[in-house]
């Protein structure tokens, strides 16, 4: 059982570690350059969003894990495993994105605008962001998802 634990503890640090880097870069470049907010607006929405990620980091991992397991069910293609994040991205991170830009005073035009791009961008950001967490759950020598059985 002890293994379990340290197994567990390492997937939920690969998981914090990727989505804190991804969620800073990717968010800023969306903020800024598509979304029309200052840097300033921007800066404050990345600080805001690390101790959100690092909240719910392990639960978005074990969501798209889950999320993965549904498409497999259907088919073991590429493609498949590319949609199940593409679906797992979006669902789980709009509502919280949308929740980070209210809190730090974006307008309500801002974000729509914000949450729709990062949707839209999702089709690539999603699939990106899961090769990533993929990758960062390689360096920190864990399997891909943490079984809840």
């Amino acid at each position: 059982m002890k293994a379990r634990g340290s197994f567990c503890f390492r997937s939920a640090v690969a998981d914090t570690f990727a989505m804190v880097v991804f969620c800073f870069i990717s968010g800023m470049f969306i903020e800024i350059f598509i979304s029309g907010m200052t840097f300033e607006q921007s800066l404050a929405s990345r600080l805001l969003s690390i101790p959100v990620n690092i909240a719910i980091a392990w639960p978005y991992g074990v969501f798209r894990d889950f999320i993965l397991r549904q498409g497999a069910r259907v088919s073991l293609s590429k493609r498949m495993k590319n949609l199940s994040d593409l679906v797992a991205y979006v669902l789980f991170q709009s509502p919280v994105y949308a929740g980070i830009l209210y809190t730090v005073g974006a307008s309500t035009d801002q974000i729509i605008t914000a949450v729709a791009s990062n949707a839209v961008v999702s089709c690539a950001m999603g699939v990106l962001y899961g090769y990533f967490l993929d990758l960062c759950r390689k360096w920190f020598k864990v399997p891909g998802y943490c079984s809840q059985a």
